[in-house]
């Protein structure tokens, strides 16, 4: 017992001094209890079923796991039997929306392991997504199974695991087509073998999650040859204002507590903050309607205004008011720290957020609103 209690004191000590926990060892215990549980059919190479994996993602009150994504039930029941079926899954949207997050609890749920990625970008090759050599022993012993350097497609393949690319409509069309074969026939070419290393059968339970930004359409287009072997999923920003504020306001309290915060951002500053995203991005705010005109349409950002970007910038309030003067956040906070975000390098931006001041927040009430518009002024 001494033993066991030692090994989950080292466990949580490591996970302590890691800025971002995978989901295998954010969230080990839950795997472990929806295993020891789990007396549903399973689909050959998972290490949950369906119905376990659903629980694991989207929670379940009678095992005490609580929800780690917004999205919908029916929505989560697709991309998971479209993976039971051996189908490669793509999943689009607009940036924050929570599908690198959601690809990484997916293949957490199915394979027990969510760090087989493949970053998708303009300097990527094939051998990085494939497999590599150790040119040292390449030299001295030719092309050999010891020499190779399998990365994550090949292993994935091997062992039977999940594969997450992400962004991978960034990545060259060479690079993206080189998936063909293994989302087909299963199989990968290693030509620089021989004889029965030569080539690689897939095992159980490999496959690929993809994600794609929809900002990043006509980058690096799809061929119709790879879209016809993924089936597609749309991601989309959370519509309900009340579930929104709740995954900012426990996300940026997480975040702080890894930041040896002991506060966390007040309720009325996360409503500030959340009402102000859902604004700028076009989506409904708490409250509008009877507010004297201030449901106006608001000019909608080219910056990115996520859940995601709501929650660093929560995240940013509660560092800035600690650190700085050891108090919670402010309203006042609030504007400092949200300007990086909005304000980047379009000035027209910049002129929609002040605009927003003056024509939503201004006609807002409340006394949070008041201070918020007060500070108006620590905009750049």
């Amino acid at each position: 017992m001494a033993t066991s209690n030692k090994s989950k004191d080292a466990a949580a000590t490591a996970q302590q001094q890691l800025q971002r926990p995978p989901a295998e060892i954010l969230y080990a215990a839950q795997l472990a209890r929806l295993q020891a549980q789990d007396k549903d059919p399973r689909p050959p190479g998972w290490v949950l079923s369906l119905k376990a994996a659903r629980s694991f993602i989207l929670g379940d009150t009678a095992l005490d796991i609580a929800p780690k994504i917004v999205a919908p039930v029916a929505s989560i029941e697709r991309m998971l039997v479209t993976l039971a079926t051996g189908r490669g899954l793509m999943l689009v949207g607009e940036p924050g929306t929570a599908k690198s997050m959601l690809s990484e609890l997916l293949a957490t749920a199915i394979s027990g392991i969510s760090t087989l990625t493949i970053q998708g970008g303009a300097s990527i090759t094939e051998d990085q997504i494939k497999y590599g050599w150790n040119y040292a022993l390449l030299i001295n012993e030719g092309p050999s199974p010891r020499a190779m350097v399998p990365a994550p497609l090949y292993l994935g393949m091997q062992q039977g695991q999940v594969v997450r690319f992400e962004e991978i409509t960034r990545a060259p069309l060479e690079v993206q087509d080189c998936l063909l074969g293994m989302l087909s026939d299963r199989v990968m070419a290693v030509p620089e073998l021989s004889g029965e290393h030569g080539m690689l059968y897939a095992r159980e339970g490999f496959n690929i999650i993809a994600t794609a930004n929809t900002r990043d359409r006509g980058v690096n287009e799809m061929s119709a040859a790879l879209k016809r072997r993924f089936d597609f999923e749309t991601v989309f920003p959370i519509l309900d204002f009340d579930r929104e504020l709740a995954l900012v306001q426990e996300s940026s309290a997480r975040l702080l507590a890894q930041s040896g915060i002991p506060k966390t951002v007040p309720a009325p500053v996360l409503e500030l903050l959340v009402s102000t995203f859902r604004d700028l991005r076009g989506a409904p705010a708490k409250g509008d309607g009877g507010n004297g005109g201030s449901d106006a349409a608001m000019d909608r950002l080219t910056a990115v205004m996520s859940t995601a970007e709501a929650v660093n910038v929560a995240h940013a309030v509660g560092v800035r008011a600690w650190f700085l003067e050891q108090r919670e956040g402010s309203p006042a906070d609030l504007v400092d720290c949200i300007a990086g975000t909005v304000v980047k390098d379009n000035a027209d931006d910049r002129a929609k957020l002040r605009r927003y001041f003056e024509q939503k927040a201004a006609k807002r009430n409340g006394t949070h609103w008041r201070a918020y518009y007060e500070a108006r002024h620590r905009l750049p």
